[in-house]
């Protein structure tokens, strides 16, 4: 069977002009042969209109009521286009989350998708009839509303194609199955066009290169819904509601993404920085401080934690502007029993560069560094991912930040996947061909995914203190490393008491060429830096989908490292990777007790 998912956002059904538009792309899929499911949005502000209606009832309206509530507003949407389908001579049906059978668990306003029956929706596609569904929204196992939260008719759309392409009722992989989604954009650009008008329109781009992207600051699409399409093996294609352009595809990573260390760039404007000064450096004290952030259900952004020294470490993190006072209530009783500082700055941006081909290619971070140097801006953090650097500058610094990055990595000129054709590119169909795990998924479709622990003993660290808190600085380090042709992996930069604290890894075989490198440029680094260098270290990585919004993976990490008495000495987080650095005698125990703690042993 082939079968397409279609997405329209509030702008797409606004009025009924655009309700008509909607109707007749469905009709046009239909009629191309294929069977059509349609996820719809609240129309344009219905929802804003819903909760300032509440607000003018209560202050404080209960969770539950408050999705009851907003629930309507997909409602409203589901019916009028049904109606606009069957006035264009097609037969439709109009379902709620309720009625299709979206399971979530109880959590109001940011549930979380545990399973979907297939049944209606199957019986009412085989009777040839358009399914049009209310995004946004399920129930729970006593039969409440629940919503899914901020982009919520997104990840309903490709939940829906995921249990539809995978389910065995459906026939599971025997299913050609896509997933359109149609917004006011035209695609996934390299970076926001509104800021950057030279940005380009990508074509194509991976999961796990969206995934990174939406978490940085790229608005298109929310990462949950990326996770489902990742998880499921579904092509997601995003494109505008208003005009034919074919738009950008993500799907699974291809060989020739590789050979462009950066795909694009993105902003976060609205961040806070964190910072915990002069704890003790022992075990346990990690998983206790995201313990207490978890509980008040806050998810962690960048999180850097450096090398203690003297008995004491810092860690610093960041979370939405909005979560700073929730934050710093939920570590002041800590901070207090710890005997630490809690610094914390509310006006800072973050700026991301993201792509799958900087996993082999050195000297990406020095020209990152160099775009930002040039136009004087100063690195308040410094954290890294597989395929991802991510530094925070001041907020009034950050669109300046976004566009020199932009052109130092010439996301502007036209590239194969970017403006260019790529030779013997095709779109996957994909399977999951693992019955047993691919049961496990369908049960529990939202639930943490860690599909890999790996122990990497072929690092060494560099240490870099006392550096001064100058702009350039960072560029001068990583420009001398790049020099030796030396790949950099972790890098972590916290900023304690005005002081940068950096460390990074190098290979082993390259330690101390890396270290003479560094100390190459020691004078230009200010009077008081120093540089050391620790052969004996292991990296413990924790790999899956979901691995930041779900902030339970954290808090187990950590707590079952806590348990065996294994120090983290170095923290680095992103979309589907989280790592620390333990002291190397003890690596192998720490790989195997979150293997017990993940399931995977």
């Amino acid at each position: 069977m082939r079968l397409v998912v279609q997405k329209f956002g509030g702008t797409s059904v606004s009025n009924a002009t655009r309700i008509m538009a909607a109707a007749r792309r469905a009709i046009r899929a239909k009629q191309e042969g294929r069977k059509v499911l349609v996820v719809v949005s609240a129309r344009g502000d219905k929802t804003d209109e819903l909760i300032e209606l509440a607000q003018q009832i209560s202050e404080h309206p209960p969770a539950r009521e408050m999705d009851m509530l907003l629930a309507t507003g997909e409602q409203e949407s589901i019916a009028l286009l049904a109606m606009a389908i069957h006035t264009l001579g097609e037969k439709a049906i109009s379902l709620t989350g309720a009625q299709v059978g979206i399971f979530t668990d109880r959590t109001h306003g940011k549930a979380r998708i545990k399973e979907i029956s297939t049944e209606r929706m199957r019986k009412a596609l085989a009777e040839e009839q358009i399914v049009i569904v209310a995004g946004f929204q399920g129930i729970d196992e006593d039969f409440n509303i629940t919503t899914l939260g901020r982009g919520g008719s997104d990840t309903t759309a490709v939940a829906l194609a995921a249990v539809m392409k995978h389910d065995p009722a459906a026939n599971g992989n025997k299913h050609e199955i896509a997933c359109e989604i149609y917004t006011d954009v035209d695609g996934v650009y390299t970076t926001d066009p509104r800021i950057v008008p030279e940005a380009l329109k990508l074509d194509y781009i991976s999961y796990e290169e969206m995934l990174e992207l939406a978490s940085a600051g790229a608005s298109v699409m929310h990462s949950r819904s990326i996770e489902f399409a990742m998880k499921f093996d579904v092509p997601v294609q995003v494109r505008s509601s208003f005009s034919d352009v074919e738009g950008t595809w993500i799907v699974p990573e291809s060989p020739w993404m590789t050979e462009y260390p950066v795909c694009g760039v993105a902003l976060v404007k609205d961040e806070a920085r964190v910072a915990i000064t002069g704890v003790p450096d022992q075990p346990g004290i990690s998983h206790r401080i995201f313990q207490a952030v978890a509980a008040k259900n806050i998810v962690v952004d960048m999180i850097a934690q450096n090398v203690g020294t003297g008995g004491k470490a810092s860690i610093g993190f960041t979370v939405p502007a909005g979560e700073l006072r929730a934050t710093l209530t939920a570590l002041q009783p800590l901070a207090q029993e710890l005997q630490a500082t809690i610094e914390h700055d509310a006006e800072v941006s973050k700026v991301s560069i993201v792509g799958v081909g900087m996993r082999s290619q050195s000297g990406v971070a020095e020209r990152m560094f160099e775009a930002l140097a040039n136009e004087n801006i100063n690195l308040k953090m410094i954290t890294t991912a597989d395929i991802k650097i991510s530094v925070l500058v001041d907020r009034a610094d950050g669109l300046q930040a976004l566009r020199a990055v932009h052109r130092a990595f010439q996301l502007h000129v036209p590239r194969p996947g970017a403006g260019l054709p790529v030779a013997g590119q095709s779109l996957p169909v994909g399977s999951l061909r693992d019955l047993t795990a691919l049961k496990q998924r369908l049960a529990d479709m939202e639930g943490i995914l860690v599909s890999e622990i790996k122990l990497d003993t072929s690092q060494g660290r560099i240490t870099v203190s006392g550096m001064a808190d100058e702009a350039g600085n960072c560029h001068r380090l990583f420009r001398a490393i790049a020099s030796g042709g030396i790949n950099v992996d972790m890098i972590v930069q916290n900023l304690t008491a005005g002081v940068p604290e950096l460390s990074f890894s190098v290979p082993l075989v390259h330690l101390e060429e890396a270290k003479k490198l560094a100390e190459s440029v020691l004078t230009e680094l200010g009077p008081e830096t120093r540089i050391t260098a620790g052969a004996k270290i292991a990296t413990v990585n924790v790999l899956g989908v979901g691995m930041r919004t779900h902030t339970g993976v954290a808090r187990r990490m950590f707590g079952a490292l806590a348990a065996r008495g294994i120090n983290i000495s170095m923290i680095n987080t992103s979309e589907v990777r989280l790592s620390v650095v333990v002291d190397r005698d003890r690596g192998e125990e720490a790989c195997n007790c979150l293997k017990e703690e993940f399931q995977l042993a």
